[in-house]
């Protein structure tokens, strides 16, 4: 069965909209682990759009679950995990202007960079994740680079209709996966995850974690987080 990180940056972007106090992420991610979040995801980007620092420090020292930071390969972000030291990081690619992370880290690109990162959160204890497009040459360069773990990018998967183009995607993955996992990596999976379309995604052989963010935090501004969460945990079983 999959873990569920629930991540919580859209808490912090309703917060920094009015740059007040609340809602304060703190607080979603107490909630969501009493609706029974296995991890709490947060990304502290370069340009500090949602998450802050202070956010950091204060859940890693009250997330009594896994806490994953998502995070660019920039020197500052990288010194602040290292002495931060979250249980896990996922190196993901990082551009201003995007709404949201677009694609997976191009390892092949930046290779010597992403070992370097990786290298060093594991030396500080963190277990070090890449969120990776379903590209047998990235997650192949991902296990030579020493990662721990690779979250598979599930966007075109999301995106794409349901039926014959999505069981397309879906079979990408499936084949994503499998490589994964027979490189010796702990296999996630992540972006654009709904309550609709996260059973598939759930199900593939040696899923171990299932990042989401919107979906959850959609859904609670209807039920709240604690009953957002159990429900997509109820689906993901």
């Amino acid at each position: 069965m999959a873990e569920l990180g629930v991540n919580i940056d859209h808490v912090a972007t309703v917060r920094q909209a009015r740059k007040t106090n609340e809602p304060d992420p703190v607080w979603a991610a107490a909630a969501a682990e009493l609706g029974g979040a296995d991890g709490i995801t947060v990304h502290l980007r370069e340009d500090r759009r949602h998450i802050q620092d202070r956010d950091l420090q204060v859940l890693r020292e009250t997330v009594a679950a896994k806490l994953n930071l998502e995070m660019a390969c920039e020197e500052e972000i990288v010194q602040i995990a290292c002495r931060t030291r979250p249980q896990q990081a996922t190196l993901v690619p990082e551009r201003r202007e995007e709404v949201t992370t677009e694609g997976g880290l191009d390892v092949l690109a930046r290779r010597d960079r992403v070992a370097e990162v990786v290298r060093r959160l594991q030396e500080a204890g963190i277990v070090a994740s890449l969120f990776l497009d379903p590209d047998p040459r990235q997650i192949e360069t991902a296990a030579d680079l020493g990662a721990d773990a690779v979250e598979l990018h599930t966007g075109q998967y999301a995106l794409a209709s349901p039926g014959a183009a999505r069981q397309r995607e879906l079979d990408v993955l499936r084949a994503a996966a499998k490589q994964v996992c027979q490189c010796g990596l702990v296999l996630h999976a992540g972006h654009g995850l709904t309550y609709h379309n996260v059973r598939p995604i759930a199900r593939i052989d040696g899923m171990t974690e299932l990042n989401i963010g919107h979906g959850i935090i959609a859904r609670a501004i209807l039920v709240g987080i604690t009953e957002a969460v159990r429900e997509m945990k109820r689906l993901i079983v």
